[in-house]
Parts: C-alpha cells; structure tokens; sequence
C-alpha cells in the first residue's frame, strides 16, 4: 500500500511553468512505473507522462518538448515539470504508482493555464 500526495498546481498564464510533485508514503525504489495522468472537463483520463524505474519515460504527443517528468527514488518523490503552458492544458492532474499489477493513485491536483 502506498499513498501519494499531489502538489504544485495552480493557475498560471499561458507561456508559464509549473512543477508538480507527487510524495510517496513509503519508498518508490522498487515500484517500476510511475506517472502524470490529466482529466479536463468533459474528456476522459488520459496519460500525460510516465516513468520507470530505470529512467525511462514516455510522454504524451501534446506535451513533448514542453513537460518533463522525473523521480527522485531517496525523497520518495515524482516531478513533472511543465513548461510553455498552454490553456488545453487545463485539467486535474493526477499521479500514479503500478506495481506487480497494483495501482495507486494520488486526490489530484488543479491546473489551471489562462489565455
């Protein structure tokens, strides 16, 4: 079992940068993927940006180039850094940890990017 606490969204305006942060409660050493879900109004969840345990990432086409994500395995936590925000961008934000077939998801956090 393991809970993940969002942080880091907000409002901002488009061209601007925001930094999520999704904090584990336990290690996420062992847990091989990792990742950014986003759910806008009226649309289905859809994934944004995920992570291994080893480094490698997969991103959505509609934030490559803009989005980084990144895992800090020693502070339990998992970064997605969002640059160039554009106002489709605006959606909950979710995080999420798989492993051995177990999913957890975090409350979710609001971005919000103005025109």
């Amino acid at each position: 079992q393991v809970q993940l606490v969002e942080s880091g969204g907000g409002l901002v305006q488009a061209g601007g940068s925001l930094r999520l942060s999704c904090a584990a409660s336990r290690s996420i050493f062992s847990i091989n993927a990792m990742g950014w879900y986003r759910q806008a109004p009226g649309k289905q969840r859809e994934l944004v940006a995920a992570i291994t345990s080893g480094g490698s990432t997969n991103y959505a086409d509609s934030v490559k180039g803009r989005f980084t994500i990144s895992r800090d395995n020693a502070e339990n936590t998992l970064y997605l850094q969002m640059n160039s925000l554009k106002p489709e961008d605006t959606a909950v934000y979710y995080c999420y940890s798989k492993r051995v077939g177990i999913v957890h998801w975090g409350q979710g956090t609001q971005v919000t990017v103005s025109s």
